[in-house]
């Protein structure tokens, strides 16, 4: 009988200790300023380069790059938004300053850019507005990114980036908003023409892809609706869609409509030790600032990452978002954004951690 009144005690401990880590896990999140490029918007450093900052992506190994799409650079930061000394030029068309928006990092032998005879595998590529596609090689050129796909004489204006797998070798895929496709390119930037063709016939005319971020394999596209010239979005209540695709560009599903999207672009898969809304997928609203969360499986609607007191979290002219790599004070459950406030005009990198305590949200929330 002692021995089952033992079993029972450490039984019950487990429990406990299980109820109180679910309990004390807060609903509520801070955001925290890193850098921005001026006092006109409030940070903890300055970095004149950080102007509209678009697309973010880790160095597993090191720090975050984030492509700063009016100054046609890539800038590094820690997590505590030191800037890091190196900053990388993104070229455009003959030469001009480019205008990056997606990055991503690569770390395998493809994608291999050429400068003066020298030759290298990109780590990390961006894709520009004006159409191009860029590789950066630090044996090639370690200030420069190199030029290897230019588009802009097809009115292309790519505005995201993403690496997947097909089981025959790492694709690239960018986002055309202006042609309303999806451009794919195998690792020494050829063209691929898949059989999915990332087509949705549900969706409704004047829509187009804006953001693209690989998942678990998967291609989460998200959509905005074109202006007239079908070169930038329209924000709007309501104004946006999430569809999943595979590496072949065949549609899964829809994920998410309308709604509580606007001009949606950046995609987060939380981690497990994220509160509220650990393992949930984000999705980030370029046109209202604000963060959505959704189930993965079904896509429904969890509600909004907010501060303490019930406040949502708003980001003017919000874009990348992802969570660190635990290296460089940059945790793996504390999410990193980069965004353009003022109409593009100005640029802010910063994080966003689970708020310390056990508030709950016991608020009702709508779309």
């Amino acid at each position: 009988m002692e021995k089952f009144y033992k079993f029972l005690a450490c039984v019950l401990g487990v429990l406990t200790l299980t109820a109180v880590s679910q309990a004390s896990a807060s609903d509520f999140y801070r955001q925290r300023n890193l850098v921005s490029d001026s006092a006109a918007v409030p940070a903890e450093q300055r970095d004149p380069n950080l102007v509209n900052a678009w697309g973010l992506a880790f160095n597993p190994y090191g720090v975050a790059w984030v492509a700063d799409n009016h100054t046609g650079v890539s800038t590094l930061y820690n997590g505590n938004g030191n800037p890091q000394s190196l900053v990388v030029t993104i070229p455009g068309p003959g030469g001009a300053t480019g205008s990056p928006t997606g990055t991503v990092f690569y770390g395998g032998p493809g994608f291999v850019v050429t400068k003066g005879g020298v030759s290298g595998p990109s780590r990390f590529l961006f894709a520009s507005e004006d159409g191009g596609i860029a590789g950066w090689a630090p044996n090639v050129d370690a200030t420069h990114a190199i030029r290897v796909i230019d588009n802009s004489a097809h009115d292309a204006i790519y505005k995201g980036i993403a690496l997947s797998g097909n089981g025959r070798g790492t694709l690239l895929y960018a986002t055309d908003f202006h042609n309303g496709k999806v451009d794919v390119y195998d690792s020494t930037f050829k063209p691929v023409y898949l059989p999915g063709k990332f087509r949705d016939p549900r969706l409704p005319a004047g829509y187009a892809p804006f953001g693209i971020q690989a998942v678990n394999g998967d291609l989460y596209v998200t959509y905005a609706k074109q202006d007239e010239e079908r070169e930038d979005d329209v924000a709007g209540p309501g104004f946006g869609f999430v569809d999943v695709f595979d590496p072949d560009g065949h549609l899964l599903r829809r994920l998410a409509s309308g709604g509580a999207l606007n001009a949606p672009w950046g995609i987060a898969l939380a981690p497990a030790s994220f509160g509220r809304f650990s393992n949930r997928l984000l999705v980030g609203n370029f046109g209202d600032g604000l963060i959505n969360a959704y189930d993965p499986a079904t896509g429904k609607w969890l509600g909004r990452l907010k501060e303490p007191h019930g406040k949502a979290i708003h980001i003017d002219g919000l874009w990348g978002i992802g969570f660190g790599n635990g290296l460089n004070d940059q945790p793996i459950d504390t999410l990193f954004f980069a965004a353009g406030p003022d109409d593009e005009n100005h640029g802010l990198y910063g994080r966003i951690d689970v708020a310390p305590g056990d508030e709950h949200d016991d608020a009702s929330e709508t779309q």
